[in-house]
């Protein structure tokens, strides 16, 4: 049975636990690099970026999360994960860090503010059991991927709808949160990622 991390200084933890878990992973919650060490991969869970990268720094943890993931270590970021894992992050703040761990540009509260909030079914590409019902609260999206990175959906289900999920080697990200709803079969399908890489 593979070790998940949850990264647990802010966002929906205990969701996404209870999403690993039921995706028959053992889940840990990660707040230092003693923590860290113990996972085989990690979640990045959304909440806000800005506070997210401010908070990895204080808690030391930063550079230990880059590490693990420039070493190969598999991740899966949501929402705010996805803008932690970018390459570029348009209408950020300048303070403000990413892993670096996608070739991608992502742009911040793409979507809107929290009343522009919406749901939709995704139709995500290797995902068996037909769409996924998607839940985008202050969503970024991907403005751009590079070589080798992997669109996986995008809204609309239109082939130039913005792009809201992607996947590069061991790294998955999503606009949406998939720990919401019940569904938990793109838990299941990092699940797998962790314990085939």
């Amino acid at each position: 049975m593979v070790t998940i991390g949850v990264l647990a200084l802010q966002g929906d933890v205990a969701e996404h636990v209870r999403a690993l878990e039921n995706s028959g992973a053992r889940a840990l919650l990660v707040r230092r690099e003693s923590e860290l060490n113990r996972v085989d991969g990690l979640v990045i869970p959304g909440g806000e970026s800005t506070t997210m990268s401010n908070l990895l720094v204080s808690f030391g943890l930063f550079d230990a999360v880059y590490e693990r993931i420039a070493s190969s270590m598999p991740v899966y970021g949501t929402c705010a994960g996805m803008i932690m894992l970018a390459s570029s992050i348009l209408d950020g703040r300048e303070d403000q860090r990413s892993f670096g761990g996608l070739d991608i540009v992502v742009r911040r509260n793409a979507f809107g503010r929290q009343v522009d909030s919406y749901e939709e079914d995704l139709d995500v590409v290797g995902l068996e059991g037909g769409p996924f019902h998607a839940v985008f609260i202050r969503a970024p999206w991907v403005e751009s991927v590079g070589e080798g990175v992997e669109v996986i959906a995008r809204a609309g289900n239109s082939a130039d709808g913005p792009i809201v999920a992607v996947r590069h080697g061991n790294v998955m990200a999503t606009s949406f949160h998939p720990e919401v709803g019940g569904d938990h079969r793109i838990h299941a399908m990092f699940v797998d990622m962790v314990a085939h890489a």
